[in-house]
């Protein structure tokens, strides 16, 4: 499998769209959200940034509960989706198509947030021009809650299951993983089937030992890092399957 600089331009459209649309339902909406609301602790009013916020699934339930939530996403359908689900001009939801890396914004986040394994899309470059955007966006001593796979977490479950199959609806999802070890990226060749149609796409993320995501969160600026291994808020160790961190912009 061979790697593709810019695979998210092409990735999401067609098949692959309405599996991002559809894959996760209310009860995984409602899970995350309680775990962001209670991983922040922010009272109501307060300023949150979804990036990448998708068709604004969580953007929309964090609205619901009383935050004011600007989502940002590169994909004009995924904007449209979730500028669909405004229904009033007092809401207090903002959608922007733009890309993860270009965050217009300064200092005016009260915490924000990074779902659904969206963080390693780029290069060491890429990822920390995005950590350093948010840096910017958020208020001193306000809170990033990052979800993502580690190398200590994603190869083991790699080396035992390297097709996986997923069915959401009619759609058929099939990927077939592998790990390229001189640029540690996992690659992912995607095929969706509906009925007759069928489409593959190219999915590539890059994956960091905990030590170097920590590394790289310092850099852009955040520190007093807190490690969950699940979002019931169980500490970050030896053989968890996921890391869930919450990372604070130091005040300089």
């Amino acid at each position: 499998m061979t790697g593709q600089p810019e695979w998210w331009q092409d990735f999401f459209s067609g098949l692959a769209l309405d599996f991002v649309r559809h894959s996760r339902d209310e009860e995984d909406t409602f899970a995350e959200a309680d775990f962001i609301q209670e991983a922040l602790e922010l009272p109501e009013e307060s300023r949150l940034l979804d990036v990448p916020c998708g068709g604004g699934r969580l953007t929309m339930e964090m609205a619901s509960r009383g935050y004011r939530v600007t989502g940002v996403d590169i994909s004009p359908d995924l904007i449209s989706d979730g500028t669909s689900q405004i229904y009033t001009e007092r809401s207090p939801v903002t959608f922007e198509q733009r890309d993860m890396r270009d965050l217009p914004w300064q200092e005016e986040f009260d915490g924000a947030f990074c779902f659904w394994s969206s963080f390693g899309y780029f290069d060491d470059a890429g990822n920390l021009a995005f950590l350093k955007a948010v840096h910017n966006a958020l208020k001193p001593g306000a809170s990033l809650l990052l979800d993502t796979p580690l190398i200590e977490t994603r190869l083991p479950e790699m080396e035992s299951q390297e097709r996986v199959w997923f069915q959401v609806g009619d759609l058929l999802a099939l990927e077939e993983r592998g790990f390229d070890h001189e640029t540690s990226r996992v690659e992912s060749d995607w095929t969706f089937i509906r009925g007759s149609q069928v489409e593959q796409k190219l999915l590539s993320l890059r994956l960091y030992t905990y030590r170097e995501l920590c590394a790289m969160l310092e850099e852009a600026g955040f520190g007093n890092h807190q490690a969950y291994g699940s979002m019931d808020g169980e500490p970050f160790e030896l053989g968890a399957t996921w890391l869930y961190m919450m990372t604070t912009k130091v005040e300089t």
